[in-house]
């Protein structure tokens, strides 16, 4: 375990409505949209195969989350336009031990698109940085992937840096 405490974020709490607890309704359509929009990321990625590629994302979410909104250690969220109360998107983290380090691993984040690009994101993922804080959890960890530049624009205005990057070739 690291001997230094969990650095505090230098923002601004974003509003107490960014984030709220997933609802078992919003838990359905969390689950419809993410598991058909991982499927697409992986095929578009060229590592799973688009006829088996819904069942495999299937498989996955299944396997992270046995007890569904109950699962131990993960963490689902609404998204929530403090203005109009609308549920815009959802945001999924775990805290996990890695390597001897208590992290908060954000597995998925969304903003529907008909609400994407008005800060949406951003303010979830600062509201979420004080719930990691609050879990005391070190690091905040996420994987993006290659074919999603906006994202990675996004994580980068945030503050997170590139820690590896897998690269393949296709046959």
């Amino acid at each position: 375990m690291l001997a230094s405490s969990p650095m505090q974020s230098d923002h601004t709490t974003p509003g107490p409505n960014v984030l709220q607890a997933m609802t078992e309704a919003g838990y359905e359509r969390f689950w419809r949209d993410s598991i058909a929009g991982y499927a697409d990321d992986k095929v578009a990625a060229g590592q799973w195969l688009a006829e088996t590629a819904q069942a495999q994302s299937a498989a996955e979410f299944a396997h992270q989350l046995p007890q569904g909104l109950a699962t131990p250690d993960h963490h689902l969220f609404e998204i929530v336009d403090a203005a109009s109360s609308q549920t815009v998107g959802h945001l999924w983290f775990a805290i996990e031990l890695r390597h001897g380090v208590r992290i908060a691993y954000v597995y998925d984040l969304a903003v529907h698109p008909e609400h994407q690009r008005r800060g949406h994101a951003t303010r979830a993922f600062r509201a979420m940085e004080d719930k990691v804080w609050a879990l005391n959890a070190w690091r905040i960890d996420l994987h993006v992937f290659g074919h999603n530049p906006g994202a990675q624009a996004l994580y980068a205005a945030l503050g997170y840096r590139v820690t590896s990057v897998t690269m393949a070739k296709s046959l």
